[in-house]
């Protein structure tokens, strides 16, 4: 798909939609002043101490996507308390505020008689203009309550799959700046990605000219 093509999808009207069992996309769902909200405060979030970096694997190999992490620190494979893979400074407390959208989210995604879990992690993904983000599956908590995500800034190319493999099946969604997915139940550990990011595909007026930013709130079931 080239960028005319993209943006040809990008006026499409867009509704809610259950991708798999228990993972549900939300068009629109964060107004433009909760995102110009959001976006201030990751600039705020991603300042040092404990701010922004970049992740590297146990192989070697380097995340495109830069990262800031708020409530528990997450680090290939596991999780802690300071920025064990980077300054080593405490990580930041996790945002009453973003507990409040994790609560709303998961309701609106699953109805309001779910009752959602103490969301305590927040992950916050910077995607560049080349940034895309391997198949993985969110595996680390101890947890399973839903994983709730939040786009910013530009479109991608979100891919959600399985729960077996990495492969196919998968479907392929655009996530536009103000969207919600919320992925729980039988597809709380498939297997996920970011093969592409459109540059300048999303709307300074939130904040952002170029970039997309990933907020993806956890429940650890961790304790101390």
């Amino acid at each position: 798909m080239d960028r005319d093509d993209a943006h040809e999808l990008f006026r499409l009207p867009r509704e809610r939609a259950e991708v798999a069992p228990g993972a549900v996309h939300v068009p629109d769902w964060l107004s433009p002043d909760r995102q110009r909200e959001l976006v201030a405060a990751c600039r705020e979030w991603s300042r040092p101490p404990a701010g922004l970096r970049t992740v590297r694997t146990p192989g070697g190999g380097v995340m495109t996507a830069r990262q800031v992490c708020l409530g528990w620190h997450w680090y290939p494979y596991g999780y802690a308390r300071t920025v064990v893979d980077g300054d080593g400074a405490r990580v930041k407390p996790f945002p009453a505020l973003l507990g409040t959208l994790a609560r709303e989210a998961v309701h609106a995604a699953y109805g309001p008689d779910r009752t959602p879990g103490a969301y305590d992690i927040a992950l916050v993904n910077y995607y560049g203009e080349q940034a895309h983000m391997g198949m993985h599956r969110d595996s680390d908590e101890r947890a399973d309550e839903p994983v709730v995500s939040l786009s910013l800034g530009d479109t991608c190319l979100f891919r959600f799959g399985n729960s077996e493999s990495r492969g196919r099946p998968y479907t392929d969604v655009e996530l536009r700046s103000g969207d919600l997915f919320v992925f729980g139940g039988p597809s709380r550990f498939a297997y996920h990605g970011v093969p592409k990011v459109w540059p300048g595909s999303g709307s300074g007026a939130v904040g952002m000219e170029r970039g997309r930013l990933n907020i993806t709130l956890r429940v650890s079931g961790l304790q101390g």
